[in-house]
């Protein structure tokens, strides 16, 4: 009788101490990282017909493979003051999507001459759908959803920026 208890004792006792191992292991902490607003220049946005400031905003630059491949994915937002801007090596027509996107957004395409081509407006979060340019794009501003409505933006506007 007492060989059958060491025995059920010696086997139990390790698969209590896997069970404790397992379920601290389970209950790690996973930290999400908060990507916050990075103010790299100004922008201005220019109406063709007055040559007048529509808005001045606050922007983020995405001039490298990776900043261009993630632009505001994973944000929880950002304010209307902000917007990111994609400055690319040359004129080429663009697609962008919304993958791991949050915040619903207008896009807005700009030629080598940093004239609007187009305006992708009110995309949806999360969509993969293809958000083109119509013609060869070199510079594409990001803002929040419907402010390219709320501030008058149209085709051939443009925009003036400084870099920090």
């Amino acid at each position: 009788m007492k060989k059958i208890k060491f025995y059920i004792f010696s086997f139990l006792t390790p698969l209590v101490l896997l069970s404790f191992i397992s379920c601290k292991e389970e209950q790690k902490e996973i930290k999400q990282t908060v990507i916050t607003f990075k103010e790299e220049g100004v922008l201005k946005l220019i109406k063709a017909e007055t040559d007048s400031i529509i808005k001045s905003i606050s922007i983020e630059i995405a001039d490298d493979e990776y900043q261009t491949q993630t632009g505001l994915m994973y944000r929880d937002n950002i304010k209307d003051s902000q917007g990111m801007l994609f400055i690319f090596p040359d004129a080429q027509y663009r697609s962008f999507y919304m993958k791991n996107t949050k915040i619903p957004l207008d896009i807005l395409y700009f030629d080598e001459q940093k004239k609007l081509i187009n305006i992708q407006k009110n995309t949806k979060p999360f969509n993969q759908t293809s958000l083109p340019s119509r013609a060869p794009s070199k510079y594409v501003l990001e803002i929040n959803a419907g402010l390219s409505d709320h501030w008058g933006i149209e085709k051939g506007d443009r925009i003036e920026f400084t870099i920090y």
